[in-house]
């Protein structure tokens, strides 16, 4: 017998995208800075705060990126282009976030372990982009 894939899921389910751009030891966080400012000038992205240590499912030192879902076709393929060696999960935001990092998201790079058991199966409302906190400069320099 043949199994059957499950109904597709639709695209509404995803409300933004969450980058994770890891960096470990003082060359790779030169790196991540210098990629940092990269992208807040070219994109109009949320840019998280820097963690320097392991910050829930993450076990390594990193910033978060919240995008909306018009950016991602441009950003992302950026990111691969441009990631320096660091690696950096990407992964859409819905009400699974569980799911969303250990099923749904791609990596750039060498993919990193995550701590399954700090992410929630479900929430009520998933992370939206959030406010856009760069101011890009010139996006045809893409």
């Amino acid at each position: 017998m043949i199994e059957r894939l499950p109904s597709p899921r639709p695209l509404s389910e995803i409300a933004s995208y969450h980058a994770h751009v890891y960096f470990d030891g003082t060359r790779a966080r030169d790196m991540a800075a210098q990629l940092r400012e990269q992208i807040a000038a070219r994109f109009a992205v949320r840019l998280g705060r820097w963690h320097e240590t392991a910050v829930g499912p993450h076990v390594a030192p990193m910033y978060q990126i919240a995008f909306g879902r018009d950016i991602f076709a441009r950003l992302v393929p950026w990111l691969m282009l441009n990631h320096a060696g660091l690696s950096i999960l990407i992964h859409p935001s819905t009400t699974n976030p569980r799911r969303d990092h250990l099923r749904d998201g791609l990596w750039i790079g060498r993919p990193r372990a995550l701590l399954a058991d700090r992410l929630p199966d479900h929430t009520d409302e998933p992370d939206q982009a959030g406010e856009v906190n760069t101011q890009p400069e010139d996006t045809a320099i893409i």
